[in-house]
């Protein structure tokens, strides 16, 4: 037989040995002036393992000892040569067609290493999954049962984890510089996105900060309240990946930016701040973090306009462990309906929790407690009587949304991540986080909620708002309707004042729930409905809360380099559109058995063509 290329010929012996039952390896070969005119192929089982011979009555040191395999070798002098003939040619003119050992039953050639490895298929699948946290073993389980067995998915789990591990030894060294310049390059191609960095002298990252388009306007929409959090245990280094988060239209939290720092200095920190500014243009009017030092004094340096406020919840968390009885006194069912009364309502008046403060503190004996006279030094930074006045646009009193962010990420990291695997992670989440807003998008445009009431506002604010803050405002009419109303009719104890200028519909009600949430409160909407107003008022809609506050954009800009210069998007692309549509067909004739088993027919002949069409492409490096 002839053939045109060495690879022609190793193929053709290969499969006749997956017939028989044996599998080829390729042997010695010789060359002149780069061109091959002689090879060998075995059978796989030619030639003997040494054995070195070990005493075992002797110790053996450490350095020595080594895991004993048996050997798969029988001395099998089946083979096969090939040679260049003047035509050039390859022919085959040698043969030794006797085995010495038996061969491998046709259900169990899968089990051969030969035919066991990791194909490009294995490998996406490896990668996808671990963009949602799930390690290579939970891969492979997944990819046996969805291929249908463990003879079809042609790996093992030791193949998968060792290209997973091979894979982050080969990042481990040059993890840091991947990283970075994976988001420099997002910067170059992809438009308005923002990427800074600092690193020490000795070239080692030590912060840096990133945020792509979408990022950069919800913060000019939703950025008035930002909160942040540097959490532990999202990579392997232990640096602090730090979120900025705010609240979207439909009160849900959205990333507004996100950084990785090395350390919780000030110096650190107010290079960060410097970095977000320079971004965005402008500093946030509000932001609310914990009790840190280093990131108190950055925000007083940096962004000395913008209002600092501290975490309740932070600071409640700390109750139990800063007073030495705090586990007692927590348990205490008058101390908890009298704090959380004080401490976390707004509608209260500096004076009035001045005054119960004052009495909690005294009735449970904590006058002189040193802890608890720091933190009420502090209260016009964490306690809302002191901001009923400031458009806190109802968020954020705590850094609870940043507590609830970083959950949120965590779900898809861990703390033994590469950076470039955390950054895989991180685009998944952003990912799935817009796409949570598009569906909420779609919710408000495609449902209805229902109305309560005839009170045409509530017609009229079903149209304005998104889905999830109608059905407050909704509950809100449905107050001022039922319990304002009804309370002109009979004594009441607590009282709220509207003022409304009726000439350009101006209200204003102590209770300050538009200056604080930005959105009408059920006082307001009594009086509007008794002076039968029938026009919203427009100087009370916030953008922030409408439905269109921002455009829907494309869920995958944000997984896109731009300008690369091979072709593994349009690949990538194309494998997705083969996947989706032989999905599409297999739904479609899933109860037509014929059809399915003719588009069965159709892939299996499109397997052969792809068997005819086979190029050895050289090894990965």
């Amino acid at each position: 037989m002839l053939f045109d290329t060495v690879d022609d010929a190793y193929n053709f012996y290969k499969t006749y040995a997956e017939a028989g039952g044996w599998t080829v390896r390729k042997g010695t070969q010789h060359e002149n002036r780069g061109i091959v005119i002689n090879k060998y192929f075995f059978c796989s089982k030619e030639g003997q393992k040494d054995f070195r011979p070990v005493d075992t009555l002797v110790e053996q040191p450490s350095d020595r000892w080594v895991h004993r395999v048996p050997s798969k070798r029988t001395g099998c002098q089946a083979a096969i040569r090939i040679k260049l003939t003047d035509a050039k040619k390859y022919l085959f003119y040698h043969f030794i067609e006797a085995h010495n050992h038996d061969f491998v039953h046709q259900e169990d050639l899968h089990l051969l290493k030969e035919n066991m490895g990791i194909n490009r298929a294995h490998e996406e699948m490896i990668n996808k999954m671990s963009h949602l946290n799930i390690g290579p073993v939970r891969a492979f389980n997944i990819m046996k049962e969805v291929y249908g067995g463990f003879d079809k998915v042609g790996a093992t789990k030791v193949d998968f984890k060792n290209f997973k591990k091979e894979l982050n030894l080969f990042i481990g060294e040059f993890d840091a510089e991947m990283f970075v310049k994976r988001l420099m390059r997002k910067k170059e191609f992809l438009p308005n996105f923002s990427c800074e960095y600092e690193t020490t002298d000795e070239g080692v990252l030590k912060c840096i900060f990133w945020a792509d388009e979408d990022m950069k306007r919800n913060y000019y929409m939703f950025g008035d309240v930002i909160s942040f959090d540097a959490t532990y245990k999202r990579n392997k280094y232990n640096m602090m990946f730090v979120p900025f988060t705010g609240i979207d239209n439909h009160n849900r939290n959205v990333t507004l930016g996100a950084a990785i720092v090395g350390s919780e200095t000030a110096e650190t920190y107010s290079w960060l701040l410097r970095a977000i500014k320079n971004a965005y243009g402008y500093a946030p009017p509000v932001i609310v973090t914990d009790q840190d030092p280093a990131m108190k004094k950055a925000i007083a340096d940096v962004w000395p306009e913008s209002r600092h406020r501290l975490c309740m919840w932070h600071i409640m968390d700390k109750l139990t462990t800063k007073v030495w009885f705090g586990a007692a006194l927590c348990s205490n069912t008058d101390y908890r309906k009298r704090l959380p009364a004080v401490v976390w309502i707004d509608s209260l008046l500096p004076e009035a929790f001045e005054a119960e403060w004052a009495a909690i503190i005294h009735d449970f004996g904590l006058t002189n407690h040193e802890w608890l006279t720091y933190i009420y030094g502090l209260r016009e930074s964490w306690i809302p009587a002191y901001y009923r006045e400031e458009e806190m646009s109802g968020l954020m009193r705590t850094s609870s949304r940043s507590e609830s962010e970083n959950h949120f990420f965590g779900k898809i990291s861990n703390p033994k991540c590469t950076l470039v695997e955390f950054l895989s992670h991180f685009d998944t989440a952003i990912e799935a986080q817009r796409h949570e807003h598009r569906k909420n998008d779609h919710d408000t445009r495609y449902t209805n909620p229902g109305e309560w009431s005839d009170f045409v506002l509530e017609k009229q604010a079903a149209q304005i708002y998104t889905r999830t803050l109608f059905l407050d405002v909704q509950l809100e009419i449905q107050h001022a309707i039922h319990r304002c109303t009804s309370d002109l009719d009979q004594p009441c104890s607590l009282f709220f004042e509207v003022m409304i200028r009726e000439q350009d519909v101006t209200v204003k009600c102590i209770c300050n729930r538009f200056e604080q949430f930005g959105l009408l409160c059920s006082h307001i909407f009594c009086v509007l409905r008794i002076l039968d107003i029938r026009e919203f008022p427009k100087q009370y809609i916030l953008r922030r809360w409408t439905r269109e506050a921002v455009p829907n954009s494309s869920s995958r800009s944000i997984l896109t380099d731009g300008g690369d210069p091979d072709r593994s998007e349009e690949v990538n692309r194309c494998v997705r559109e083969i996947s989706h549509a032989t999905e599409y067909v297999v739904n479609k004739l899933i109860s037509k058995f014929d059809k399915l088993s003719n588009f069965c027919d159709h892939i299996k002949q499109s397997m052969s063509v792809a068997d005819e069409a086979q190029i050895n492409a050289p090894p990965k490096t």
